[in-house]
């Protein structure tokens, strides 16, 4: 089976519609299987007195608080059932990352065929519970995660009825250095839990992906945008449409190059 790629949007639209139309295009057009977006109510998953992160402010400034800039940057629920829309018309696979129970409740009237989980929420059980019970494939990111709390969130997720798990080793440093990416912990994950293991990868360039390929990745998941000059949090850590283009086309060719793996 081919690599699942996916191509996280993210919030790099901005909040325009039409840019993240623009991007489902970009990721059809590069040959993803999945362009991901993310969907909150942002006052129920951010205080007002939070600050941003570091490279928040690296990028976007300090004058505005973590939730001003999070408003601007999320659709409402009606907008990306327009997105999903979209994206089905186009041929590719519309995935959204919720972020509150509101978002769960919501995304599942829209039967996305597979769910997201987010590094964040990997210790929320009670969300965990909620994905679980419907019933789905999950793909788990795991970033600023110990082994003991992917071990409880598996249990979590098999316990309430998730369908097939995979295990995204994941960094979250953004951009994270490639010192950093230690990519051979998701054969660590795999020892350990035994279940399908990807890289959701926020480094700069194609070899930590390409490496964790190499290594047996199911599941490629990697920041784009449309132009890294625009203001935003994630753009200047995210490919250019060029470089989607290039990592698609990069790891179609090492599977090729991999091969069986049988000596003839």
């Amino acid at each position: 089976m081919s690599v699942l790629i996916i191509a996280e949007a993210g919030v790099n639209h901005n909040g325009s519609f039409e840019l993240a139309k623009k991007m489902a295009d970009v990721a059809k057009a590069a040959g993803a299987d999945i362009v991901k977006y993310q969907t909150a109510v942002p006052e129920l998953v951010i205080s007002r007195f939070a600050p941003k992160a570091e490279y928040q402010k690296d990028t976007t400034g300090e004058a505005e608080s973590q939730l001003e800039m999070v408003r601007k940057l999320h659709f409402g629920f009606e907008e990306h059932r327009q997105l999903k829309e979209y994206c089905d018309s186009i041929g590719i696979m519309y995935l959204s990352t919720p972020f509150d129970m509101d978002s769960i409740d919501f995304l599942a009237e829209l039967d996305m065929p597979v769910w997201k989980i987010p590094s964040g929420e990997v210790t929320n059980l009670p969300y965990l519970e909620k994905v679980a019970r419907l019933g789905k494939p999950v793909i788990m990111s795991t970033g600023m995660c110990e082994i003991s709390e992917i071990k409880d969130a598996l249990e979590i997720l098999e316990k309430n009825g998730a369908g097939e798990i995979t295990i995204l080793h994941c960094n979250t440093e953004y951009p994270t250095p490639l010192k950093d990416a230690n990519v051979k912990a998701m054969l660590d994950i795999k020892a350990n839990f035994g279940t399908a293991v990807g890289f959701s990868d926020h480094t700069l360039g194609l070899e930590a992906p390409l490496a964790a390929v190499s290594l047996g990745a199911t599941v490629i998941e990697k920041h784009f945008t449309l132009d890294k000059t625009m203001e935003g949090p994630d753009h200047q850590a995210s490919m250019a449409p060029e470089e989607l283009f290039a990592l698609v086309e990069s790891i179609r060719k090492t599977e090729v190059a991999l091969g069986d793996g049988v000596k003839k």
